[in-house]
């Protein structure tokens, strides 16, 4: 550290805007620790975390099972390469694939990385079968930024960086009559985020899904759900896709599987995954002990906690506890989500009371410029989940009161 004087908030970011390039709006603080759903900053200051490293974090900060399963394989085996299997590795294969439904599953090491591999799954199987190698994707969706994945995306994210990668259509979400007007031969898949994320926790209809389901079958194309952010319990269900009973060609996961420790997976049925042969795909790090160590960790700690039915039960507990406090409020718009993936809309920008929470000691989200997110840890408390409910209209009060809203 070549910060000499006491370590602050202050201190940490002017050495990072010195070394680190400049490619994230950082919030003023520095974090040292963390435990369940709280958080403490370098300087001893105690946070209600209601952002979970954007749900990553589903079981909360250092859950005990978790640090005690990377404790132990960090001492027996931290990385191989794919050129041989590890136990961690086919267990949690073996896991993914009976908890899912799907056949094959291939890990990665985040989410975009498992949306690349799950376009070119899809594109293998679509030339397969004499089709080109269009992915349609939903407006408002967030897929990851690499060039690909930004390629899916708004169009605010793809400034600077053209010409972008060809073979990508928009359409609107959750209009199933836009999609079918977008089908041609050349089209390979349709990927879709079964609750957005980014784009202001919005939910798709149980009607939609289905019939996406029924036209990817018609036509012979692969249905992609992209459940980075809403897989792992975030919802309430292991995978948000139990909810809608729609089962995808191919599923990508992230974030929640690895509890903060960089993991994904791209999960496939065996339709698709039958055209995919030796070298077709790789990765150094994917799937290596540690990596895979935690997701075991991950799914048998939400088996041990009954994680998922809590889920359920907070996430109404949360949306009721909001909708009391603040219905009647005339610049809301709407709260939605499933679980513990909450949206409110407003009809004012949500960053100014996002930076107000900070001051009360609670961390959220703006997102979507109008959105307040809310995805906390699935092992948040009763308890802190009023106090979250009560700081936004504390906070909302506070600004209001200064003429900022």
């Amino acid at each position: 550290m070549l910060v000499e004087e006491q370590t602050t908030n202050a201190t940490l970011h002017q050495v990072d805007k010195q070394y680190y390039l400049p490619t994230f709006n950082r919030m003023p603080l520095a974090f040292s620790r963390g435990e369940g759903a709280k958080l403490w900053d370098v300087e001893g200051n105690e946070y209600l975390d209601a952002l979970a490293g954007i749900a990553v974090c589903n079981l909360g900060h250092c859950h005990p099972h978790v640090v005690k399963k990377l404790q132990e394989q960090a001492a027996r085996l931290m990385h191989i390469s794919n050129f041989f299997v590890s136990e961690p590795q086919v267990e949690l294969s073996e896991q993914l694939v009976k908890r899912s439904g799907l056949d094959r599953v291939f890990f990665s090491n985040s989410g975009a990385e498992s949306v690349e591999g799950a376009i070119k799954i899809a594109r293998k199987y679509a030339h397969s079968n004499g089709r080109g190698g269009t992915i349609i994707s939903m407006q408002k969706s967030f897929h990851g930024r690499t060039l690909a994945t930004i390629a899916t995306g708004k169009k605010k994210m793809q400034k600077g960086f053209g010409p972008m990668p060809s073979g990508f259509q928009k359409v609107p979400f959750n209009d199933i009559e836009a999609v079918r007007a977008a089908i041609t031969e050349e089209v390979a898949a349709i990927i879709v985020e079964p609750v957005q994320g980014e784009g202001g926790i919005n939910v798709a209809k149980p009607c939609y899904l289905r019939a996406l389901r029924e036209l990817c079958d018609k036509e012979n194309i692969a249905l992609i759900f992209d459940e980075i952010q809403c897989g792992v319990g975030r919802t309430g269900e292991l995978f948000a896709k139990d909810h809608y009973e729609v089962q995808p060609d191919i599923m990508t996961l992230a974030k929640g599987l690895g509890n903060g420790l960089p993991v994904g997976a791209i999960l496939s049925n065996e339709k698709v995954s039958c055209t995919i042969e030796f070298g077709d795909h790789g990765t150094t790090f994917g799937g290596n002990p540690m990596a895979c160590a935690a997701g075991l960790a991950v799914l048998e700690a939400m088996d041990q906690e009954n994680i998922l039915q809590q889920t359920q039960r907070k996430g109404f507990w949360l949306k009721e506890m909001l909708d009391d406090r603040l219905g009647t409020h005339p610049k809301l718009r709407q709260i939605r989500g499933l679980g513990l993936m909450i949206g409110v809309e407003f009809d004012f920008l949500t960053k100014p009371l996002v930076l107000e929470m900070i001051k009360h000691g609670v961390l959220a989200n703006a997102t979507a410029d109008n959105v307040l997110r809310m995805v906390p840890p699935l092992v948040i408390s009763y308890e802190e989940l009023e106090r979250l409910a009560d700081t936004i209209v504390t906070c909302i009060k506070a600004l209001e009161s200064r003429g900022e809203l």
